[in-house]
């Protein structure tokens, strides 16, 4: 997609979905003072998360959860944001809504963009990583969602859908623990940069927006304990119900061996009680079956059964 510009006053915004090496070559001739190091940056396939300041800008590297249907797995989307003297720079690969979003309605409503733009770069920069980090939020919300239909399903499911759906959760939750918590050192150095760029008054503003990130990480820490609780809870349940079946099976086994021992002695050619009468075989199996209901009975009373 072409680079895409908003301008309101002093404060200019430019927005480049997918960037390629071309887009990079205009923002070199256009922002000299960047460091080429960065620019090499954005064209990176996946950056870590991180802050580097200079004399004349900021350049943050952000990750955020996006959802993959197909692999049905949470997959970091990468944000390169640098912040200028009257000017802002995203670039990213238009998969994320509050992104599109929030340039959408500044390019269809005026009053939106004087309240996004008016404030200046600092501002727009702000705003940006807040309504990025929020959108983790209700993320959040959908897995405790997930995980809460496993609990109340846990003891009456069958067993290898709940173990598959378990495995699905845990996988997911193991790959948003692991963007958050990339995140949380960088916005963290973002409070507590002094900057000239940064205004002073925007340190409670980044402030807020790392309480909302340290609760999306307390979330998901909590998330991945139930979890883990809920695999060990499956995997108890599926060996107590493998330890009856065996339990079936060995009793089973036990009464059958006595009474194939019977059949077989019976079955060789030699002089046997009750062989020669002409009711041997009723009075042969009454006597196999009379003792597998004497074997039944005494394990039942052991509570064997």
């Amino acid at each position: 997609m072409p680079t895409r510009k908003l301008t309101y006053g002093r404060t200019t915004w430019i927005d480049i979905i997918d960037p390629t090496a071309d887009d990079i070559a205009v923002l070199e001739r256009a922002f000299p003072y960047i460091h080429p190091l960065n620019f090499e940056d954005l064209l990176s396939p996946l950056e870590r998360p991180k802050l580097d300041e200079d004399d004349n800008y900021i350049f943050v590297v952000l990750h955020f959860p996006q959802w993959d249907a197909k692999q049905r797995l949470t997959r970091p989307k990468e944000v390169d944001l640098i912040l200028g003297r009257g000017n802002i720079i995203s670039l990213h690969d238009g998969t994320l809504k509050p992104l599109i979003d929030l340039f959408k309605m500044c390019q269809e409503n005026a009053l939106v963009r004087e309240e996004l733009l008016g404030g200046g770069a600092s501002h727009t920069f702000y705003v940006i990583i807040d309504k990025l980090v929020d959108y983790i939020l209700p993320i959040m919300r959908k897995v405790d969602m997930n995980i809460r239909k496993l609990e109340e399903t846990i003891f009456t499911a069958d067993p290898r859908t709940v173990i598959m759906k378990i495995t699905e959760a845990r996988r997911d939750i193991i790959a948003l623990r692991r963007i958050i918590r990339q995140q949380v050192p960088v916005l963290e150095a973002l409070e507590k940069t002094e900057h000239p760029i940064l205004h002073e008054d925007l340190e409670e503003y980044f402030g807020d927006i790392v309480d909302h990130i340290y609760r999306a990480r307390d979330i998901i820490d909590e998330n991945a304990e139930i979890i883990a609780s809920l695999a060990e809870t499956a995997d108890t349940l599926a060996s107590h119900r493998i330890n009856e079946v065996m339990q079936i099976l060995t009793v089973i086994s036990v009464i059958m061996l006595p009474l194939t021992l019977i059949s077989s002695v019976y079955g060789m050619n030699i002089d046997l009680p009750f062989d020669t009468h002409p009711n041997a075989f009723i009075i042969v199996s009454g006597l196999m079956l009379m003792m597998a209901l004497l074997m039944l009975y005494y394990f039942r009373k052991r509570n064997w059964l």
